[in-house]
């Protein structure tokens, strides 16, 4: 299975020249070290204590600068793999030179300051280590011209790596348990995050932060592991950096579905949509129709209770995707309405 794992077809460190005649992609952290040779001071991570219990801090997460050694030219000299953008920008794999390997998250656009920037992460770092589906966030940095987060890597890359490698490279297909599984964790990671309060202090110290909101999810941010358990990655980064057009012609294109992930509400209503979106894809494959899921016309083989299983989850995804926002169910009913259909019997 770890064949799966995403292999980037991309040399990251190339000829300064060659950007020119590859201007419709954002550069790799490591094309930036072009443009930094000139600066003087180096710059350290701050990075979340992986052995720091919130509930030995008052409920928070300590922030603290990283160890010399992991600063922003130790990154630089790291190896790295572009593994995929967005519109709020690019995924990096980064393998330390200790052997640690990481996923780095830089932005294009930062809608906010230093200090507000590093009081936002905290936050999504601490709420993302209570809860298992959620990629951990480990470090950031934040300096003139770069901004990044640094995540746990995932070998087995995402769920839609896996969907289209099946779809378009011919590799193994998920069977419907895995699947299954998959959607149980997504359906459990939102939830939590759609559980949380706002900081008491919002309106003083963190306007306009909002906890209870994904705010970008989609197949290319389910992290999978080799137990086909998922995680959700990026969480509360559409409060960091801004929507911005990029060129994606290097990446594999997503399922041309009949609907497309929103991205213009942050909303708990649109993290209910876009999981709809993501329960259409596990469903059917590459320009199936609704109607055709239907008819049973799924992209991998059941029969019987996974038959009956996978019509339920149909069903949901209709409701998640419903034009009525206040008609969508809320992420603590799908969660129930998941546990009816593994209740399902033949």
């Amino acid at each position: 299975m770890l064949s799966r794992a995403f292999v980037t077809k991309h040399q990251v460190r190339r000829n300064f020249n060659d950007h020119e005649e590859n201007s419709c992609r954002s550069m790799s952290i490591h094309e930036y070290e072009e443009f930094i040779i000139g600066f003087k001071q180096d710059v350290p991570l701050v990075f979340f204590d992986e052995n720091n219990d919130p509930n030995h801090n008052h409920g928070k997460t300590v922030a603290r600068s990283c160890e010399p050694r992991l600063t922003l030219k130790e990154v630089l000299r790291a190896s790295a793999g572009v593994m995929g953008e967005s519109h709020f920008g690019m995924t990096e794999k980064v393998v330390l030179l200790k052997g640690k390997i990481c996923a780095l998250k830089r932005f294009r656009k930062v809608v906010v300051k230093n200090s507000e920037f590093g009081k936002r992460i905290e936050k999504f770092a601490r709420v993302s280590r209570e809860c298992k589906q959620l990629v951990p966030i480990t470090a950031y940095l934040y300096s003139k011209r770069i901004k990044f987060v640094v995540c746990d890597y995932y070998p087995m890359g995402s769920l839609a790596d896996l969907l289209s490698g099946a779809r378009d490279l011919g590799q193994t297909a998920l069977e419907w348990k895995q699947r299954l599984k998959i959607i149980l964790c997504i359906a459990n990671g939102l939830a939590f995050i759609h559980s949380q309060n706002q900081p008491k202090n919002q309106i003083k110290d963190h306007k306009d932060i909002y906890l209870n909101v994904h705010g970008n999810v989609k197949a290319s941010n389910i992290m999978i592991n080799i137990d086909f358990t998922a995680c959700l990655s990026d969480y509360g980064f559409a409060q960091l950096a801004e929507w911005t057009e990029f060129s994606d012609t290097w990446q594999k294109k997503p399922p041309l579905l009949e609907y497309v992930y929103s991205h213009k509400l942050l909303s708990q209503k649109n993290d209910v949509y876009n999981f709809g979106i993501i329960l259409l894809d596990i469903l059917g494959r590459q320009g199936m129709k609704k109607e055709e899921m239907k008819n049973g016309e799924f992209e991998f083989l059941v029969q019987g209770k996974e038959r009956k299983q996978a019509f339920n989850v149909l069903n949901i995804a209709l409701s998640c995707i419903n034009s009525d926002q206040e008609a969508r169910p809320t992420m603590k009913e799908i969660v129930i309405y998941l546990g009816d259909v593994l209740r399902v019997r033949n």
